[in-house]
């Protein structure tokens, strides 16, 4: 699958050196001109994969961007925020050379969407034996707040995040629809016997957890799991997920709508769970990894997580899974939409865009 290009396409390496609370680190960018590079894959640290919302998977091959994308990806709608979104790695990739991916589904009406959900297999250069896995239900007539967020829990099943539709808020409170919820199925599309709503009458047997909205970042760390969601206008979250557990949208928010309107008046409610962290104003929290590298000691144990407003990264360090500090770094270089931990320690940073770009954060 990885094999060596001709020079002539290796992306031009810009560095600027920055300093920040004694931390010297450097940035080399690593892929150009990406159109609406979203999520992030690393094979290793020289081997990365990438998708572009408008629909490719690509591919840098020992450090050089492949100029061709990646063949037999599934048709998907690039809309709004609709497009070709999540990616993640099956824990044993180095051996069957299997992925997952997320995008937004255009149903034969031509009129409706939804999240869809593919396993496939990467054979030279081409997705092989495409099958998807999961579907959301009902469909939308949105192009917006999808989550297309994926994780593996340690007992190898995985966790899919999926919005609530933007017009469709009201549904992340039932369980007979698929907005507002984090999904868990094993990997060949089949749902584990020990989901918490599977013998619940009227409920979608894949729910894991619900009352959420935009679920744009979630990693699973020694068995927790941390989610962010975008809040409406304030009110972004950082959760801990628990399987059955009602996170609250849009019963109870931190946040107001885009017109300045009170969505709910109330912050709390008895059998709702509350976010370890919220945001006011919004930082549009986006993708999120967890940092447990040596490369840079001092920001171990802390999660990073990317953000579009007004576009930067947060370091948030952590305790017995609570927030002990915050830091913003990376504030120069616009929007990040996603953020990757490389085996070698270095960050890896897509910014958002027509013009978007992969950079790596190195040690100076």
């Amino acid at each position: 699958m990885i094999r060596k290009l001709n020079a002539l396409f290796i992306t031009a390496l810009f560095v600027v050196q920055i300093n920040a609370e004694e931390t010297t680190y450097q940035y080399e960018d690593i892929a150009e001109n990406l159109s609406h590079p979203w999520g992030i894959a690393v094979i290793d640290e020289n081997n990365i994969l990438f998708t572009e919302l408008t629909g490719s998977l690509r591919i840098i091959e020992d450090g050089v961007l492949n100029p061709m994308p990646i063949g037999g990806v599934p048709d998907v709608l690039f809309a709004g925020q609709a497009g070709l979104s999540g990616l993640i790695l099956d824990p044993e990739f180095l051996l069957n050379q299997k992925l997952y991916l997320s995008f937004s589904s255009p149903d034969e009406n031509q009129k409706t969407n939804t999240l869809e959900v593919v396993s496939a297999k990467l054979i030279s250069g081409n997705l092989t034996e495409v099958k998807t896995i999961f579907k959301a239900s009902p469909s939308r007539d949105t192009a917006a707040h999808y989550g297309s967020r994926m994780a593996f829990l340690d007992d190898g099943t995985l966790l899919i995040t999926s919005g609530d539709g933007f017009n469709y808020r009201e549904r992340a409170q039932y369980l007979d629809n698929h907005f507002g919820k984090i999904i868990r199925i094993n990997t060949d599309g089949s749902i584990p016997k020990d989901n918490p709503f599977i013998d619940h009458i009227n409920a979608k047997p894949e729910i894991w957890s619900y009352g959420h909205r935009n679920l744009q970042g979630i990693v699973v760390v020694k068995g927790i799991v941390y989610e962010n969601e975008h809040g409406p206008m304030g009110g972004d979250e950082l959760n801990i997920i628990e399987p059955s557990k009602n996170y609250g949208w849009p019963a109870i928010t931190y946040g107001k709508d885009y017109s300045g309107a009170t969505i709910s008046p109330f912050t709390k409610k008895e059998g709702m769970e509350q976010p370890i962290k919220y945001w006011s104003p919004s930082i549009a929290p986006s993708g999120m990894t967890f940092y447990d590298s040596s490369l840079f000691p001092e920001w171990k144990n802390s999660l990073f997580i990317s953000a579009l407003v007004p576009g930067d990264v947060r370091r948030l360090e952590i305790s017995n899974s609570k927030i002990i500090s915050e830091e913003v770094l990376f504030s120069d270089l616009g929007r990040v939409r996603d953020i990757a931990t490389s085996p070698d320690g270095s960050l890896i940073l897509a910014t958002d865009g027509a013009k978007g770009k992969l950079v790596r954060v190195i040690k100076k």
